[in-house]
């Protein structure tokens, strides 16, 4: 008689490893996350922590599982990752949005600070290395935290994310905010060049205005990167404005010919050259409120107050232009100086 064996594998997985879905009661809400946290966390090392945002629509349990997932990485960086979920917007057909419709006084940033502080109670967190990165909806609210969080948030990553005209508008930036952006040139929800008028800063323009926050340098240092992918119909290019205050910088990874995806090396769509994961770590990763971690020049503003006279004025690329809202300009004088200048009402 033939005798058969049933070889049961189990992967082993270290109990200190912890995947769960969470829930707190916020402003009369039972609000979900889901947190992972690695194998190598020890309550006696701050530890950063990366949140990451579903698009609009979106679940967060999805959005971990198969676009954005941060835990391969976070094991051997050794930050604590968390997925919010957000509520369901009455005003848009229940789609869960983090930036809910008109009429409305909801407001998930307080909610994500509420979260915070809640967590910092349960881990030793760096909060010195808090991180937000999103997509779509979640990218176009990780500015949001940027800019009315940003006394807690350290470093943003926007992917296939945009920004409405007046999202800036309540800008708080107490430190260096090193903010880097994924954009598809042929993205047809979030465009890359608001040609329709929907409402939406064009890309460069938000670049511009982190550029111009952040007291860059004016123009970008721009590189090609590998094709490594020649069949999925894009290429990417990197802008980088350097030597911001802290040392920080303002990156954009340009797809072109890229539409409304999170870049991956698995994707079977969509850009194939980068892996959304690995940038948006090794990005915010770099930096803590101070700026880039290990800097040791402080920038400061040098402009000079003086009878001097204007001579012209020029845009981020160069071209003389006139005084407009919105958009980061510079001011060139007749002693040779220069101011960046952005006007918002």
């Amino acid at each position: 008689m033939k005798k058969i064996f049933l070889l049961l594998v189990i992967p082993f997985i270290s109990v200190s490893q912890q995947l769960n879905t969470e829930t707190i009661f916020y402003d009369g809400h039972n609000r979900e996350y889901i947190i992972y946290v690695p194998q190598s966390y020890s309550s006696s090392i701050s530890t950063p922590i990366l949140f990451s945002f579903h698009g609009g629509s979106g679940y967060a349990n999805y959005f971990m599982n198969y676009e954005a997932d941060f835990r391969p990485i976070s094991d051997t960086a050794n930050f604590i990752l968390v997925y919010p979920q957000a509520l369901q917007d009455p005003n848009d057909g229940n789609s869960t949005n983090w930036l809910h419709k008109d009429p409305t006084d909801h407001k998930d940033i307080f909610f994500i600070e509420y979260l915070i502080d809640t967590l910092s109670t349960q881990f030793n967190i760096d909060d010195s290395r808090i991180y937000a990165s999103g997509y779509s909806l979640g990218g176009m609210f990780s500015y949001e935290l940027a800019c009315q969080l940003n006394e807690k948030i350290t470093a943003i990553a926007s992917v296939a994310g945009a920004a409405f005209h007046g999202a800036f508008s309540y800008c708080d930036v107490t430190h260096p905010t090193a903010v880097l952006s994924i954009n598809g040139t042929d993205d047809g929800t979030h465009p890359y060049i608001d040609i329709n008028d929907w409402g939406y800063f064009s890309v460069p323009e938000i670049d511009s205005f982190w550029a111009y926050t952040n007291n860059t340098d004016i123009f970008p240092v721009v590189n090609q990167l590998p094709d490594i992918n020649s069949n999925d119909g894009s290429t990417v290019e990197r802008y980088t404005w350097n030597n911001g205050d802290g040392c920080v910088s303002v990156e954009e990874l340009k797809i072109i010919n890229g539409g409304h995806d999170w870049p991956s090396f698995s994707n079977s769509s969509g850009n194939q050259d980068i892996d959304a994961n690995i940038e948006v770590w090794n990005f915010v990763s770099k930096f803590n409120m101070d700026g880039l971690i290990g800097c040791s020049s402080t920038n400061s503003d040098n402009s000079v107050m003086s009878s001097k006279k204007l001579v012209r004025i020029i845009n981020t690329l160069g071209v003389n232009t006139i005084e407009t809202n919105y958009s980061p300009l510079f001011y060139i004088y007749d002693d040779g100086t220069v101011e960046k200048k952005i006007i918002i009402d």
